[in-house]
């Protein structure tokens, strides 16, 4: 859940804290890829929030990203999430300064643990309230399943993740908070311009997006009209932008969810 303080302090004033406030480290989160700090930071006199800070400094150089990008691409996908009206990315924004530098600055989430969204569950198992990904066997070579939610906040995220390109939707990329509300986090690794969706939300792949989805879907095709926003864009390369470009154009001509690639690793290893 995200701090009570934001339930009540405005959305500009939380942007300006996670932008430009002092950053108290609590931590660093252990069995993360990249240099990532828990924080906390003063919203008000009497209120402040916890957030994730990843600094540049940290970041692993990857064979495919430009080094010292995946932060930005953080930021991209929160903005993406905005212009789309999903609202499935927590308040994310780009900090100039920071205890290790610039990067970016995230809310953070406080995870509950009784929803399950993606799981793998043992071969025989009952698949009605899941979508099916693929079979698999465990390490005594029995049979198990890759399942997801039907939810339509996992098909938003599904969404999101087709329109970003995001390369690494793992399950425990997506987190249920105490008001049951899904968010979606870990988007370094989105916005190649070549065909790179890794994800264990595939269950929708080669089916019509729904009419739920109207709206984001209508604010897609804005901007195909007038001009891809530029909160995103500055983020990003110029072919990374013509990409983008074309992604949009082929789900509205499709108006379904991608397939899997032939070309590129379908599922994110580990899942979880």
């Amino acid at each position: 859940m995200i701090s009570p303080a934001t339930k009540w302090i405005g959305t500009d004033a939380l942007i300006q804290a996670l932008s430009t406030g002092d950053l108290e480290v609590e931590g660093r989160l252990a069995g993360a890829s990249n240099g990532t700090l828990r924080c906390l930071v003063q919203v008000s006199p009497d209120s402040s929030v916890r957030c994730v800070y990843k600094p540049v400094a940290g970041e692993r150089p990857l064979w495919d990203f430009p080094e010292g990008t995946l932060s930005m691409r953080e930021v991209a996908s929160y903005e993406m999430s905005q212009s789309l009206g999903l609202g499935i990315v927590p308040p994310t924004v780009w900090r100039k300064a920071g205890p290790v530098g610039p990067g970016m600055c995230q809310v953070w989430i406080d995870e509950i643990s009784d929803v399950r969204l993606v799981a793998v569950l043992a071969g025989g198992e009952d698949l009605a309230d899941w979508h099916h990904v693929f079979d698999g066997t465990d390490e005594s070579g029995a049979v198990v399943s890759l399942v997801h939610a039907r939810d339509v906040a996992l098909q938003k995220v599904a969404l999101l993740d087709s329109v970003i390109n995001n390369a690494d939707r793992k399950g425990g990329h997506l987190l249920v908070d105490a008001d049951k509300r899904v968010w979606a986090i870990d988007h370094g690794v989105s916005f190649s311009a070549e065909d790179k969706l890794r994800t264990v939300l595939w269950g929708w792949a080669g089916r019509p997006i729904p009419d739920e989805l109207g709206d984001p879907v209508t604010r897609l095709r804005t901007m195909l009209d007038t001009d891809l926003p530029e909160s995103v864009t500055k983020w990003l390369t110029t072919d990374e932008v013509l990409a983008l470009g074309s992604r949009i154009e082929q789900l509205l001509a499709t108006g379904t969810f991608p397939m899997p690639s032939p070309d590129w690793p379908a599922i994110p290893w580990p899942v979880f």
